[in-house]
């Protein structure tokens, strides 16, 4: 597995993501979601937009984590993620989450949520988020919905998820 290198994004890197969420998902739902959010002073939070770089120095992973609540208190949702079909199992995705899950932890930050599959996301330390007393706000498997805090020495707030409006949820 290639030792990726991370950073935040750059104004520079906007193109580049844009296209590896193309490559990645089969419409530009994804993309247009990121752009919206990157456009949203309430959810948006510098630094937590983190890209693998390949060994040109062009982005290759995309790990993004912007603002939520959990019944009116602060949290983190962290979607999309992505890598192109040509850099899938490489560790690029990985090394993108890593560095937004670390990047969030030194902003203080404590709770993510997270959508995604079940047997994926737990290897970064992610549970079912029921097991917080967490819900989303539309049916979804409980295996799918998955929390992490980051410091457990803190208290999580219980409830519902109140994603940002670009989710449109």
């Amino acid at each position: 597995m290639t030792a990726w290198t991370t950073r935040s994004e750059t104004a520079a890197d906007i193109p580049a993501i844009r296209e590896i969420l193309l490559a990645a998902f089969p419409t530009a739902l994804e993309a247009d979601l990121v752009d919206a959010l990157r456009a949203d002073p309430k959810a948006w939070i510098d630094g937590l937009s983190m890209v693998s770089i390949d060994p040109d120095g062009a982005p290759a992973g995309y790990a993004l984590i912007t603002r939520c609540h959990v019944d009116g208190e602060p949290a983190l949702a962290l979607a999309p993620c992505a890598v192109p079909p040509s850099v899938q199992r490489t560790g690029a995705g990985s090394a993108a989450i890593r560095s937004a899950l670390d990047a969030a932890r030194a902003m203080g930050e404590n709770l993510v949520l997270v959508l995604g599959h079940a047997d994926y996301y737990p290897r970064f330390g992610f549970t079912p988020a029921s097991r917080f007393g967490i819900r989303a706000p539309f049916d979804v498997p409980d295996e799918a919905m998955m929390a992490m805090a980051l410091d457990g020495t803190r208290p999580v707030p219980t409830g519902t998820i109140e994603y940002p409006a670009a989710f449109g949820v």
